[in-house]
């Protein structure tokens, strides 16, 4: 007879509390919702009765237990103070396995030596394909340990890679998949007990969600190709015979070099407070190249697309051309770069008004070993000014590129030296394999910054500090042949880096926008007012201020203006005083240059602060109404370069702020492919012509409402080298046509600081208006 105390409620109560099986593939775990450490469980939250047929042995010897009538009591494992991670020991006897979830399972005692995530914690959210994870092993202040960090996914489908791990410390690349990655680093050291065990101890859990961010426009990855190349790029004998130096080789070894780029600008991110924001591939079905096993089985991933371009120049005249831009009088030092252009616009065919981000490998770089020169090479980057954005290199490195995550770091520590009789030592940099891949993957990284719009910068990747771009992915330096060190373990302050400008501009720019990020208004331009000192407007907001004292090609100072608690300053004003403190002291009173960043990715140069700002070039006298007390006037920032042939200055007060006694009615617009001007109408038929009656004949009229008192607020504008288009913006919220050519240059708002009004308009005219801007006053 059973006894007294089993009944059906119990039953059930203890089925769920009690009985895990490490059988179970159900990845519907506690742990989905957030509610149990990252344990790498995949066990179940409860189990059907009937799934095991040792069950109902398992429960009738826990009901005879007079311990089961109450519920049981478990401690939840402690997590670490920092809470980086959730780390567990597995125990060494066999058949136990992990830990379950939520901490229903046996308390097993976490390993001192457990791998320690110090800068991914549990749970995080990333955008990459690539994640590149620092940690430490045991206490390195105590006793430091060597050994090797394993890899794994829980659910298999992506190999184990071992990372090895120097005086407790580790770096590891992981490969993300969209949705959650749960992850198991696995420490071992022949020093430890049980590390070469099928069961190791020294194991600790993560769990991290991709999301792919497909808002955000692609950075596409393209081989440049002559039409009679054969497609191959240089490299020593040994080494074509042991990995090949054809085009199939030269794409594993571009796209690993890629997410090595990622994965560094993610980490760069993160570490400037921006999180993990960073640049996507455009991606493609095929066969996995970013681990040994997808290559041996033919495993199908999406992986970044590396297109291949064939140019209509052939291999000849490619080499010739770059023979001759190396001579220092050559007048043409673009040509490569122009035929890239030329190649990619006729490859990808972007629409009009469609950006295209390209970083292009040049294949046919070659190491020209009777003139010792590299030829068919070009490394520069940047905008051809049509949307295009492009950052080209040569292929004279490749060969010591890793094509996959087991290559990463013996390609980061091969000391072989280089065989300039096969390949260049470039810059004398390249001294050895690792050094001549610092030089390929890190200058090709900075000529995509250049595509990004980086300049040039005092430190950091858009320096020359590609160079020791290998440390942010070992643990330990190997001997360098260019600073003749023997090496040695490398810490976080001895890596390279995007400068912080570099991260603020990235932060505001159109390829690094995460699915969360808020829309932006379509205007990301800044305008400057010179009224109570230097007073800035962007409708996105401002970013930053970069300083430049006199002679300074580099910024070394800066103001930082970051969007508070989801909000972000539309309008700043600056001091001279203020600015000028920042600069170092023999800079304070020279030249005052000034760059402006919107959170749009907009920018304003300002190439002399005082010459703004000065009574001279800002300020005019105008009436008043009160009699002999004339009011200050405002010129705002132009817009238009003014540079147009018998381009003349055309500025003008409005007839209705002279005199109380006339009302502006209507304009009239005159346009074509452009703006040509327009003409100002007052209620008694006075008139005022600011620019000149072209493009449509009789131009077109925009008509004000004076019974309600309505009057211009502002202007919406579209310019670049001139002004292409026109629009007005009312006191009644009303706005005008867009007058002009509509999709011409970019979008600026003239709208005057707070306090003020409009009260004529300024700039110049050629053959049509090519400056623009208006006056302001109280």
């Amino acid at each position: 007879m059973a006894p007294s105390f089993f009944n059906i409620k119990e039953l059930r109560r203890l089925s769920r509390q009690s009985f895990r099986t490490d059988r179970s593939t159900d990845t519907s775990s506690d742990a989905s919702h957030g509610t149990a450490p990252t344990s790498g469980s995949l066990t179940p939250p409860s189990i059907g009765q009937q799934s095991d047929p040792a069950l109902n042995l398992q429960v009738k010897d826990q009901l005879l237990s007079p311990s089961s009538a109450a519920p049981l009591s478990r401690p939840l494992p402690q997590p670490y103070p920092n809470g980086a991670s959730n780390r567990y020991s597995v125990s060494g006897m066999a058949g136990l396995g992990s830990p379950v979830a939520s901490g229903k399972g046996p308390v097993l005692p976490v390993s001192q030596y457990s791998p320690r995530i110090t800068n991914v914690p549990d749970n995080t959210w990333v955008y990459q394909k690539v994640l590149l994870v620092y940690g430490t092993v045991g206490d390195d202040h105590v006793h430091s340990l060597d050994g090797t960090v394993t890899v794994s996914r829980l659910d298999d489908s992506f190999p184990a890679v071992s990372w090895p791990v120097c005086n407790s410390h580790f770096k590891a690349l992981v490969y993300m998949m969209p949705g959650a990655n749960r992850l198991r680093f696995d420490f071992s050291s022949p020093k430890l007990a049980n590390s070469g065990s099928s069961n190791p101890i020294h194991a600790s859990y993560l769990t991290v969600h991709m999301i792919p961010p497909s808002g955000a426009p692609p950075l596409q990855l393209a081989i440049l190709m002559a039409k009679d190349s054969p497609g191959t790029f240089d490299a020593v004998p040994a080494r074509i015979e042991r990995e090949g130096n054809g085009l199939d080789t030269a794409i594993r070894k571009f796209r690993m070099a890629a997410y090595l780029w990622q994965a560094f600008t993610a980490e760069q991110m993160w570490r400037n407070k921006f999180g993990r924001r960073v640049f996507r591939f455009e991606e493609e079905w095929t066969t996995g190249t970013a681990n040994h096993r997808d290559r041996e089985h033919g495993t199908q991933r999406s992986e970044a697309r590396v297109h291949v371009i064939r140019t209509d120049k052939t291999l000849a005249e490619l080499r010739d051309l770059n023979r001759a831009q190396q001579n220092p009088n050559a007048s043409d030092k673009g040509g490569l770069y122009q035929i890239a252009v030329d190649a990619i616009r006729d490859y990808f065919k972007p629409l009009p008004g469609q950006d295209l981000y390209v970083s292009v490998l040049l294949l046919d770089a070659h190491w020209d070993t009777m003139s010792k020169t590299i030829v068919g090479h070009a490394a520069l980057g940047g905008s051809d000014g049509n949307g295009l954005y492009l950052g080209i290199f040569g292929s004279h490195c490749l060969q010591s590129y890793p094509t996959s995550f087991e290559e990463v770091v013996p390609a980061f520590t091969d000391c072989t030296p280089t065989d300039t009789n096969h390949v260049s030592n470039d810059c004398n940099e390249a001294g050895s394999s690792w050094e001549a891949a610092n030089i390929g993957i890190g200058a090709h990284l900075h000529e995509t910054g250049h595509l990004f719009s980086l300049p040039h910068q005092e430190t950091g990747i858009m320096l020359r500090d590609y160079v020791t771009l290998n440390r942010t992915f070992v643990s330990r330096e190997a001997y360098s042949t260019r600073t003749r060190s023997k090496g040695g373990p490398v810490t976080q302050e001895d890596e390279c880096s995007w400068h912080r400008l570099d991260c603020l501009r990235f932060r505001s720019h159109p390829c690094f926008r995460l699915p969360n990020d808020p829309v932006l208004n379509s205007d990301d331009s800044v305008q400057a007012w010179p009224v109570d000192g230097l007073t800035l407007m962007a409708a996105t907001g401002i970013s930053f201020v970069e300083i430049y004292g006199q002679g300074d090609e580099e910024c070394h100072s800066w103001i930082e203006f970051p969007a508070e608690n989801g909000g972000v300053q539309r309008l700043v004003t600056l001091s001279e005083q203020d600015l000028r403190s920042r600069l170092p002291e023999a800079k304070r009173k020279g030249k005052l240059r000034l760059s402006v960043k919107s959170h749009g990715g907009g920018s304003l140069d300002i190439d002399d602060y005082h010459k703004m700002c000065s009574k001279e070039a800002c300020q005019l006298k105008i009436p008043s109404a009160l009699p002999g007390l004339p009011k200050n006037a405002y010129r705002g920032n132009k817009l238009g370069l003014s540079q147009m042939e018998g381009s003349e200055p055309h500025e003008f007060i409005f007839t209705s702020a002279l005199r109380q006694d006339r009302v502006l009615s209507r304009i009239i617009f005159y346009h074509g492919l452009a703006f040509d001007g327009m003409e100002f109408v007052y209620d008694d038929d006075s008139r005022q012509l600011f620019g000149k009656r072209g493009g449509k004949k009789g131009g077109d009229s925009f008509d004000m409402d004076i019974r309600r008192g309505e009057y211009i607020t502002g202007f919406f504008v579209r310019s670049g080298f001139w002004i292409d288009a026109i629009q007005v913006l009312t006191s009644l919220g009303r706005r005008s046509p867009l007058f002009g050519n509509a999709h011409g240059g970019s979008a600026h708002t003239l709208i005057p600081p707070r306090g003020y009004n409009i009260c004529g308009v300024t700039g110049s005219c050629g053959p049509w208006v090519d400056g623009f801007s208006v006056i302001v006053t109280k």
